[in-house]
């Protein structure tokens, strides 16, 4: 580990939501840093302008912030000493390292317009080429400072002609770099092309800007997705050509995140076919006004999200698998985050839910699912209504699901299971439930225990068969055999409507 001050940063582009891949590696930055005492930033990449999104930018900031993974520094969460922290707002810096490295005859002036770039492509793919980029195997052939008259590209430049900058890769060089989940990695430059490092429209590529930014802002680790391994050798030898190579930072490159049945990268798709999201929170595209489904509304605990996240390519290399934040950034080492691509288990994801949600007081729980009922129209006590999430909360995954398993208390059935009818139901049902209901009526105090004692007695004293009545006093109250404790059902409906929902039932419910 380096002796300097661990720096690391989350520098996505506002293209549209923040998929969870990234938030997990937004998480892993941000437990890096916590683990060592470092600084984690938020740096916004937006100099793809043609790329933007409305909207997307407060969305990243507010999806960390639901997700509690905060930044020391950055857009949203207050500027630091390395402001401003948004590429559009840094062009000049960028400006500045492209002429520099045109001017050592590292980079060079390319004039080459769509329509030649196409039918480069073109004519390489039809020879079979092994390499079908702009790269030094063609870079001799086309409209760049490197084949043109000084007065020339000049002249063009003077005159507001397009132009890019480009890289001038080396000839069949190996460019080494080591991945602290890769391990070492050599490269052969004939197989790479001469990237664009800026832009026509005066705004720097990925590749030059977040080279730039990552040396300005002292960063010391770079860890980010598996997709931008292949860009590895281009940054390294950038450092190089910028004199950086000494203080180049350390490289960690994640793993995918794969559909759950581990063939290909997982997307938005996926989650709608499959019914679970990919976004941490709800997203409304601003151009179509599709709505696409995110963890926090879908009723996910933070912490759960966050354990879900944690666990999507790195183990403890224990047997805990439920974590603080804290205690994930005591565990979190990139020794233990794994090559092969991590594939997404909804049923897992689930269960963390249920472990988190089963941790909240019934209070939490309760002021939750007050809305829900709000929305149907249902009042009812604030202790009641925690008395009742505690009751049914080891049932579920999540507070929307307390409503499968409590409404009755709360809505009498209109209809009764037609298995439970015919398998407990019998013709002497009907006499047992009006005799059952008379000792009910009178019962003071109406709570669980005195039921018990009162119901069980009255049962063992006629000498009857305790699931022939109990049975079909939970299908009346219920509609169904399943529900907590009889008893505690009772007590809560109390006894004017335990009586009224036995004589619906007695009414309703006729045998063939």
């Amino acid at each position: 580990m380096t002796e300097k001050r661990i720096r690391v940063r989350f520098a996505p582009s506002p293209t549209g939501p923040l998929h969870i891949g990234g938030v997990r590696t937004a998480l892993y930055n941000y437990l890096f840093a916590k683990k060592h005492g470092g600084d984690f930033l938020l740096r916004i990449e937006d100099t793809d302008q043609g790329r933007f999104v409305p909207g997307a930018e407060d969305y990243i900031i507010e999806s960390l912030k639901w997700a509690g993974i905060t930044p020391n520094e950055g857009i949203g969460f207050g500027e630091g000493p390395h402001a401003p922290y948004k590429q559009s707002e840094r062009r000049e810096i960028y400006k500045k390292y492209a002429d520099q490295l045109v001017n050592e005859g590292k980079a060079y002036y390319a004039f080459d317009t769509p329509e030649e770039l196409e039918k480069l492509r073109k004519e390489l793919e039809e020879s079979k080429a092994s390499n079908t980029s702009y790269s030094y195997h063609v870079r001799g052939r086309m409209k760049n400072s490197l084949t043109l008259p000084l007065e020339e590209v000049q002249q063009r430049i003077a005159s507001g002609s397009p132009y890019v900058v480009r890289i001038k890769m080396p000839e069949n060089e190996i460019i080494k770099a080591d991945d602290i989940i890769r391990g070492h990695i050599e490269v052969n430059t004939a197989t790479l092309d001469d990237k664009v490092l800026f832009k026509s429209d005066g705004l720097p590529t990925y590749h030059l800007a977040n080279i730039v930014d990552d040396y300005s802002m002292q960063i010391t680790h770079v860890i980010r997705g598996e997709e931008w391994l292949p860009s590895l050798p281009l940054h390294v030898l950038l450092y190089r050509y910028l004199g950086w190579e000494s203080v180049m930072p350390q490289f960690a490159h994640l793993p995918l995140l794969l559909k759950p049945d581990g063939k290909g990268k997982l997307s938005k798709r996926d989650g709608d076919r499959l019914g679970f999201p990919v976004f941490p929170m709800n997203w409304k595209d601003p151009f179509s006004g599709e709505l696409s489904s995110g963890y926090r509304e879908a009723g996910y605990t933070k912490d759960a999200f966050i354990n879900i996240l944690a666990f999507l390519g790195w183990n403890p290399g224990t047997e805990q698998e439920l974590f603080t934040l804290d205690e994930l950034a005591q565990a979190f080492s990139l020794d233990h985050v794994h090559k092969a691509g991590a594939r997404f288990d909804f049923e897992k994801a689930k269960w963390f839910n249920h472990q988190y949600l089963v941790k909240l007081s019934d209070t939490e729980i309760a002021k939750a699912f007050k809305s829900i009922l709000a929305e149907k129209g249902i009042t009812a006590s604030d202790d009641k209504i925690a008395v009742i999430c505690g009751l049914v909360k080891d049932r579920v995954n999540f507070v929307k699901e307390i409503w499968d398993q409590a409404s009755f208390f709360f809505v009498a059935p209109e209809s009764y299971d037609p298995e439970a009818i015919k398998k407990r139901w019998k013709p002497e049902t009907p006499a047992l439930l009006n005799g059952a209901k008379e000792v009910i009526q009178a019962i003071e105090p109406f709570t669980a225990q005195n039921i018990h004692d009162v119901l069980h007695g009255y049962i063992e004293k006629n000498q009857l068969n305790m699931g022939g009545v109990m049975v079909p006093i939970r299908i009346a109250l219920v509609g169904t055999t399943k529900g907590p404790d009889l008893q505690v059902i009772m007590e809560l409906l109390g006894k004017d409507e335990v009586i009224r929902r036995i004589e619906k039932a007695l009414s309703l419910i006729k045998l063939p």
